[in-house]
């Protein structure tokens, strides 16, 4: 494999990739190369987790999910005329 020295990075590059390595357990070289391959599209990027709406997971009383159901209910038939 080959070894590559970057120099002149930018205080704000080298704090960035400082941070990522932190956030992921990588050290500074692993952090760079997963960086890399990741922008030249050696790797697929890892699935984002999109967590913004649990806060409302569980908020509604029994009664007002099974009002909202019943509310849905007739949008979800299917007219075999048209679909059929």
């Amino acid at each position: 494999m080959k070894a590559l020295t970057l120099r002149h990075l930018k205080p704000e590059l080298a704090r960035e990739i400082e941070r990522k390595a932190r956030e992921t357990g990588q050290s500074l070289s692993g952090a760079v190369l997963a960086l890399l391959e990741q922008a030249m599209g050696l790797t697929k990027p890892r699935r984002q987790r999109h967590d913004d709406l649990d806060r409302f997971s569980g908020a509604w009383s029994a009664d007002e999910a099974r009002a909202f159901d019943e509310a849905l209910a007739g949008q979800r038939r299917i007219d075999p005329e048209l679909w059929g």
